[in-house]
């Protein structure tokens, strides 16, 4: 069976993949806050915390059925 494509833009993620998705960057996150930030120079810390924050952004607006915090926090 072929691999699921990424869907075209404004088309539903079939859930199972949103799932998946969610899963990766929850991950994701998990991974960069048990970094030691203090371990790092400066220039890879603020690398980690640019990363960090636009990942906690996109879980936000991609949240399902939570629209209108993510609208809240974008304006923001």
């Amino acid at each position: 069976m072929g691999r699921l494509s990424a869907p075209a833009s404004g088309e539903a993620l079939p859930m199972e993949q949103e799932f998946k998705q969610g899963y990766r960057m929850h991950r994701i996150l998990s991974n960069l806050n048990r970094l030691d930030l203090d371990r790092l120079d400066d220039v890879d810390r603020e690398r980690v915390e640019t990363a960090r924050d636009l990942l906690e952004e996109v879980s936000l607006l991609t949240r399902p059925g939570d629209g209108a915090r993510a609208d809240a926090h974008a304006d923001s």
